[in-house]
């Protein structure tokens, strides 16, 4: 029997949405959905608080490259006890969440087993499809993922059919990052192309490129929506005021008009697993008023209306 470490919260939810739960005996400190996974041992830790601003966070990050090899501490001895058969890590991001590296190193010759190591790299939704699959057949289901796969295309395209049936095409400036300011990349183009609207930054299945106030400004999209990386609504609307505090803001068309949107960029749009479907579904509420019943409003997303903070 498979005894599987899922050290990315988005491998875990392909774990579970491939019927292989059950097997997973430990997680990363970020691994938290579905709920029932929060009971088992932890792996890893950040090396610096994650608490704080965006701008102190990204400082935090910076200084933790510079300084360390990774922004992550593995758990070498939790990680051994749990004699793992599998352990599912990631290529893509050494920021976002533990690498393949962190794992070779906390594998010394004392590891009481030789896991099979699977690596995901998630940098488009042909990779998150490929990524589901290698899952399986790493983990002998190999028709499950096809299975899921299919169902994943399906639920997608009904979803994109009623955007694409509206005969509108917005334009939007999708924000992963506020100081400094970050626009989305990876998948996150695709699913707004796939959708019917344009994308303004970003470019699919390329990381999230660093933007300036005066692209932003020469853009000037029809619609703004801001999805922080690990950040969800409450967080990300706490961070509202480095976009507010800049005098380009309140010139916008998107602010102007009361087009400018939050969503939790941690559960769904930054998070490259099965949920994507519900990020594209996300998006279309968004973007697409009234093609679909707004079943995520309030839950994963909900209109930007300015806030006073305490002591302004």
């Amino acid at each position: 029997m498979p005894r599987i470490v899922s050290l990315i919260a988005s491998a875990t939810e392909i774990l579970h949405a491939l019927d292989l739960g059950s097997h997973q005996v430990g997680r990363s400190h970020e691994c938290d959905f579905p709920e029932s996974i929060r009971s088992l041992p932890v792996c890893t830790e950040p090396r610096f608080a994650v608490e704080g601003s965006s701008q102190e966070i990204d400082q935090r990050v910076r200084q933790s490259l510079a300084t360390a090899s990774s922004v992550y501490r593995v758990f070498d001895e939790i990680l051994a006890s749990l004699q793992p058969t599998h352990i599912l890590t990631q290529t893509q991001c050494e920021v976002c969440a533990v690498s393949l590296k962190d794992v070779e190193r906390a594998m010394s010759e004392s590891f009481p087993t030789r896991p099979a190591v699977v690596a995901l790299e998630p940098n488009s939704l042909a990779d998150i499809r490929a990524d589901i699959q290698r899952v399986a057949d790493a983990c002998g289901v190999a028709e499950r993922g096809v299975a899921l796969n299919a169902s994943i295309e399906r639920r997608m395209a009904a979803i994109a059919g009623r955007t694409k049936a509206a005969g509108r095409r917005p334009r939007v400036a999708c924000i992963e990052w506020h100081e400094p300011l970050m626009a989305a990349g990876n998948w996150v183009p695709e699913l707004v192309e796939m959708l019917g609207a344009i994308n303004l930054f970003g470019s699919a299945g390329k990381h999230s490129p660093w933007m300036s106030w005066s692209d932003l400004a020469a853009a000037d999209p029809d619609v703004i929506l801001s999805m922080p990386c690990g950040f969800d609504l409450a967080k990300t609307a706490s961070e509202m005021y480095w976009l507010e505090q800049n005098p380009a803001w309140n010139r916008l068309r998107a602010v102007r008009e009361g087009e400018v949107y939050i969503a939790d960029g941690n559960q769904y749009l930054n998070r490259p697993g099965p949920r994507v479907v519900e990020s594209l579904r996300i998006l279309g509420e968004i973007l697409f008023p009234g093609t679909m019943p707004a079943r995520c409003e309030r839950i994963a997303w909900r209109r930007w209306t300015p806030e006073r903070r305490p002591g302004a």
